[in-house]
């Protein structure tokens, strides 16, 4: 693998979170779940090399999507973005609604054998824990995207891990709803 295809690859992937609701038509989704609550919401998008997390409570409305497309997506309803390459923490909170969102991602780039040994362990975690979980190859070789989640009485926890052949690239994001 070139330093140069590890760079280019890892440079796509953007975090955006959005104060509204988007609508699936925009991506290719490969598996969904929903998670209703006594208080909220869930929704979980699955795609070849992303996800998105839709998170409702009262009149709130918030979107985490993660993802590797450059192009095409929603300008309207921003409210924070950031690459993920390296290591980043990021909270907001939606005061009206008592919702505070958290994420942190972590990027990092792997030799052949070792993103090897990663992908194969994660196919492994996602069958122990039901996750969502989509597998393609991308011309370099298996490609995995992968969502754990799990459900609290005033929490959602994500847990995702996007694992890029061409690269070595692994993007892996934990992200919290919470109520207050």
């Amino acid at each position: 693998m070139s330093q140069q295809a590890k760079t280019t690859s890892l440079q796509s992937y953007q975090s955006i979170l959005y104060g509204r609701a988007l609508h699936p038509e925009l991506f290719a989704l490969k598996d969904r779940r929903v998670v209703r609550a006594p208080n909220f919401e869930f929704e979980a998008w699955l795609m070849n090399g992303g996800h998105l997390l839709r998170f409702e409570h009262k009149t709130m409305c918030a979107s985490e999507l993660v993802t590797d497309q450059d192009g095409g997506l929603p300008d309207s309803g921003v409210v924070a973005a950031s690459l993920c390459a390296g290591e980043r923490d990021f909270e907001h909170t939606f005061p009206r609604d008592g919702v505070t969102y958290m994420t942190t991602i972590q990027t990092e780039t792997l030799s052949e054998n070792l993103y090897a040994a990663t992908l194969d362990e994660m196919l492994r975690f996602a069958s122990e824990v039901n996750g969502l979980c989509t597998v393609w190859e991308d011309g370099t070789g298996k490609c995995l995207s992968l969502l754990d989640l799990q459900r609290y009485s005033k929490e959602m926890h994500a847990q995702s891990f996007h694992l890029q052949a061409q690269g070595g690239v692994v993007v892996r994001t934990q992200s919290i709803f919470e109520l207050e």
